[in-house]
């Protein structure tokens, strides 16, 4: 699938500036059809408060849509991918006590995504997915194991636009869609959402009571098509509460997680969805968490 890419700083209309220069652009690029085959892990070098509810009469129709149009995007799914997946408990984890980490993944599930769960596994490494809903239809069974796996799932719109360019209508759509797609395939509807190039503003901001989750250290990994590379930004930035920002469409950026994993589990980070760095209550805007006092 083609998406398309282009680069700019994300608008983040009703941010504070001082903290939107700390977010680096989020840019999708296309998936390479000829990518080179990813190797499995055995043969891998070793490499704060609930969101508001919603206020307007759109955010409970996009969340109703959901339930409701949920039948219609099952119809395209094998008989296998329309029943309810039942996620692995997640480890209770006290990131106010221990060093946590949020790797985030963007536009998938893809080709590459199976890979990047295996590499999670050997390392017990929680993960949130933000998923594309045009790609949750071409890869329902890797999005299915994704969530069996106990990893976080949000919504990154159904065809990765600039939410800021679109009318409220197009926004509620965008999301709903995607919503539909993933509540038909694992029975869940997610409940954090990243725009597309970090790009919001008010006006797409009222069209969900959920959190908009951005990142705190972005990887760049669309543009730097090197594992060392991707790698080497990952952990240079890194703190206690840090967001990561990847793209498992990139079969470089799966190859660099082995040794992302493996450094910081060395520094002593946990791995954990963005809700559980958030003790389960992300706020309505997220760009990562503040250095928690460790004892």
């Amino acid at each position: 699938m083609d998406i398309g890419a282009r680069s700019r700083p994300p608008f983040l209309g009703g941010a504070r500036r001082g903290t939107a220069r700390t977010v680096a652009t989020a840019v999708l690029v296309a998936m390479t059809c000829g990518a080179s085959t990813l190797a499995a892990p055995s043969q891998a070098a070793h490499a704060a408060p609930p969101p508001a509810a919603a206020t307007s009469a759109a955010v409970s129709g996009a969340w109703g849509a959901a339930a409701a149009g949920a039948q219609g995007v099952a119809a395209m799914a094998a008989p296998d991918d329309r029943a309810e997946v039942r996620p692995r408990p997640r480890p209770r984890v006290d990131c106010r006590r221990v060093k946590c980490v949020a790797l985030t993944f963007d536009d998938g599930p893809g080709p590459y995504t199976d890979t990047l769960l295996a590499y999670l596994a050997a390392y017990h490494a929680q993960a949130t997915f933000f998923v594309v809903g045009s790609n949750v239809v071409t890869y329902p069974r890797v999005l299915r194991r994704t969530v069996a796996a106990g990893h976080e799932i949000g919504n990154h719109t159904w065809s990765h636009p600039d939410l800021t360019r679109l009318s409220p209508a197009r926004v509620r759509s965008q999301l709903g869609r995607t919503d539909q797609a993933i509540r038909a395939i694992t029975g869940i509807v997610p409940r954090l959402v990243r725009p597309p190039y970090g790009a919001i503003n008010a006006t797409v901001r009222r069209q969900t009571g959920r959190p908009m989750v951005l990142w705190s250290v972005d990887t760049l990994d669309w543009r730097y098509r090197s594992s060392a590379t991707v790698a080497r930004r990952a952990l240079r930035s890194v703190r206690p509460g840090s967001v990561i920002l990847f793209h498992d469409i990139h079969p470089t950026t799966v190859r660099a997680i082995p040794r992302v994993l493996r450094k910081l589990a060395g520094r002593g980070y946990r791995f954990v969805t963005v809700s559980q760095l958030f003790g389960g209550h992300p706020p309505r805007l997220v760009f990562n968490a503040a250095p928690p006092d460790l004892h």
